[in-house]
């Protein structure tokens, strides 16, 4: 008998298998379907009609394919700056070709340490989106974009180090956030019906370690920003003489000289070198009094690479280095002496170059370097302190620029073998019958019986020596004192006109 309602039992049981093996025949298909943007992690936990647990493994913004070739993308770049910030770190102690920087080289090493962190934080915390942490890389993103104004658009910023593009990884980490943070209610909405908007512990600690970090970068990139401000404001300082292309035009040396050869016998040019310091500091104002005063006639210096307005050379770079490009920078300015060479007053003898190249020192100039673009002595000097724009360049605060600090340290990477072996060949060939006149500190005597010593062996550099001088009370700056100020005036006019 046939029910007037549906067919028989038969037939009833017919239809049901026909539509389990549709069923079938549809999950045998989605199995061997290609993957799409919904492939799920752990497909075998979410074919079913119920929703998930918002904790189960299954939920996660790894499911988008989006979300994965992201991660994978950053991966990536995180390489990319790693590799360009060994680059830059080896440079600091050997320049490789086509890598010279004619700054200090710790900005760029700085920015580039400022974006691989930037990446590495993304990566951590990358299936972790958080407003806190866009709001942050905004703040970094928009000092980055004005840092990157300033290096572009003011000329010795651009000639020294270049352009940097730091701010585009900010740009790429908040998109990443927000892509992210989009895949993650993607996700929750589909799996679990709703957007999750509670969070574990552990997502709270690894928020509020992303925030930390994201602010920590934050006051760092301020401070660089204030830092590359003052060197804005500092490249408006006019270049009192010249500046020349040496060593094959890989970097620019300043030379000054100031004062005429006068009557008809040519009276020796003094060329005065600074030792520890820029010439400018001290040495340039007693040398335009001794020219007012009539003891000298004429006089000229080099700034040594790295110092006031000269350009850092390539590393590494040795006393006999800087001597030929000294030489070649005076060729270039025309200036053929006759010299009488003022070089270090109170010198430093070799044995003493190890003491220049200890290790120890090396790594304490290494690490001002790279925390010198942070400004942490030079801002609060300008705010504080109203040092001047000359004080930064040349003066008592230019020990603090990136460019002196990398001049030191180079010199410290090769002062007891490059160097010594250069003032080793100097002595060899030094001509015996160059007049030669030695001031020492007497201070700096009284302190240190080693140093009278090495000083009395200077005193032997030639056969003619015409004084060797104590200035008493003198420092080691001999110069700062009156005492010393006028010995070294009276020495230099029976020199030149001797």
């Amino acid at each position: 008998m046939k029910s007037i309602w549906g067919g028989s039992r038969e037939e009833q049981n017919d239809g049901s298998s026909d539509q389990a093996s549709a069923r079938n025949s549809t999950h045998t298909e989605r199995d061997s379907a290609p993957p799409n943007e919904h492939t799920r992690l752990l497909p075998n936990r979410v074919e079913g009609t119920n929703y998930l647990s918002p904790d189960d493994p299954a939920v996660s913004p790894y499911n988008l394919r989006s979300i994965r070739f992201t991660r994978y993308l950053t991966i990536f770049f995180t390489f990319v700056a790693f590799a360009w910030w060994t680059i830059l770190l080896v440079s600091i102690f050997v320049t490789p070709p086509g890598f010279h920087i004619r700054g200090s080289g710790f900005f760029p090493f700085s920015y580039a340490s400022v974006a691989l962190a930037n990446l590495l934080f993304t990566l951590i915390f990358f299936a972790v989106p958080a407003k806190a942490v866009r709001v942050a890389s905004l703040i970094v993103g928009g000092l980055l974009f004005l840092d990157a104004i300033f290096l572009i658009s003011i000329e010795k910023t651009r000639y020294e180090e270049g352009w940097v593009g730091a701010f585009l990884t900010v740009i790429w980490t908040l998109v990443t956030d927000r892509l992210v943070e989009w895949g993650k209610y993607e996700e929750e909405e589909r799996l679990t019906g709703r957007a999750e908007t509670r969070r574990t512990l552990g997502e709270w600690v690894a928020v509020l370690v992303s925030t930390i970090s994201m602010v920590i970068l934050a006051i760092v990139v301020f401070l660089m920003t204030c830092t590359l401000l003052l060197r804005a404001l500092d490249s408006g300082l006019a270049v009192p003489g010249k500046l020349y292309w040496v060593d094959g035009a890989k970097y620019r040396l300043h030379v000054y000289c100031r004062g005429n050869h006068t009557g008809t016998r040519v009276v020796p040019t003094v060329l005065i070198e600074g030792g520890e310091g820029p010439v400018e500091n001290g040495l340039w104002e007693f040398a335009d009094n001794a020219v007012k005063n009539g003891s000298i006639n004429r006089y000229c210096f080099v700034d040594r690479p790295g110092f006031a307005w000269s350009d850092t050379a390539p590393s590494p770079l040795s006393a006999g280095m800087t001597i030929e490009a000294i030489d070649e920078a005076l060729a270039r300015a025309g200036e053929n002496g006759p010299w009488v060479l003022m070089s270090a007053v109170d010198p430093l003898h070799e044995e003493f170059l190890s003491d220049v190249g200890a290790p120890g020192r090396g790594f304490i100039l290494w690490l001002r370097g790279i925390i010198s673009p942070l400004g942490l002595d030079r801002v609060p000097g300008a705010v504080f302190k109203g040092r001047t724009k000359e004080d930064r360049v040349w003066g008592r605060a230019a020990y603090q620029t990136g460019k002196y600090i990398f001049a030191r340290l180079q010199e410290n990477l090769v002062a007891g073998t490059l160097s010594k072996r250069d003032v080793a060949s100097s002595r060899a060939i030094q001509d015996r019958d160059v007049p030669l006149t030695l001031v020492s500190s007497g201070a700096k005597i009284r302190k240190d019986s080693k140093w009278e010593e090495k000083q009395r062996d200077l005193s032997g550099l030639t056969h003619n020596l015409h004084h060797w001088d104590i200035a008493n009370d003198a420092p080691h700056r001999v110069w700062e004192t009156m005492e010393g100020r006028e010995l070294i005036e009276k020495r230099l006019r029976q020199l030149v006109h001797g």
